[in-house]
């Protein structure tokens, strides 16, 4: 083969205009907006539905200071996850693969829940550094640790997500490949890595939901510290 892996991980342009932008504005078009007539359809009935079950679930752990923040952290969740499955289908992009856009979603988001500890309460937000009944010779060492975990937490979110995502989509095209090939040789072999594809198709597809599900979650984790 002589094109790489990894080549559908490139953004993709046309006319030098990068497309990254119209796959990060598909998701808004594709979910019908609601309505304020009292009966809908079941399409927008069941969108709301999983939206409330959804809010209800992230805010359970979260006082109501928090609760600010549940329109941003349940558009982002739909988000991701329409991102993430329309990926999935052939000839398309994902834009989440790339870990300059996971760290873009990341670090704002974080240093936000940071801003908010070190303003409503520092003590409290300062006092995650040092553990409690901590031995004075490891008191440097534990702050300069917690510090530097502190740092490592959007570094984390952005990782996570990239690396999943990616091994997921490379392990459909190496498993795709081999059935492509093998299909003229071995049909036998090749109808067994087809069926093996399919679950993993299948598999991928929890991992796209639960992966965007994982990012809030551990965003309102962070939040629900400094709150």
């Amino acid at each position: 083969m002589t094109l790489s892996f990894f080549d559908q991980f490139m953004s993709p342009t046309y006319l030098g205009i990068p497309l990254i932008v119209l796959a990060l504005s598909l998701p808004w078009v594709l979910y019908p907006a609601p309505s304020t007539r009292w009966l809908n359809n079941r399409l927008l009935t069941l969108q709301a539905w999983l939206i409330n079950r959804f809010a209800q679930q992230l805010l359970l752990p979260l006082n109501l200071a928090g609760h600010k923040w549940a329109t941003l952290l349940t558009s982002l969740m739909v988000f991701l996850i329409t991102i993430n499955m329309l990926g999935l289908l052939p000839y398309t992009f994902t834009p989440t693969t790339q870990l300059s856009l996971n760290l873009g979603l990341a670090v704002p988001l974080w240093l936000a829940t940071v801003i908010i500890g070190m303003r409503n309460q520092p003590t409290h937000a300062l006092g995650h550094l040092l553990p409690e009944g901590t031995p004075t010779p490891l008191i440097p060492i534990l702050i300069i640790i917690e510090t530097i975990s502190l740092f490592i937490r959007p570094l984390a979110l952005g990782v996570r997500l990239t690396a999943n995502l990616t091994a997921g989509h490379l392990l459909i095209q190496l498993i795709a490949t081999a059935a492509f090939v093998l299909l003229p040789l071995m049909p036998t072999i090749a109808i067994l890595t087809t069926t093996l594809l399919f679950l993993l198709t299948l598999l991928e597809i929890a991992v796209a939901m639960i992966q965007a599900y994982v990012f809030v979650l551990l965003l309102s984790l962070y939040l629900q510290e400094n709150v």
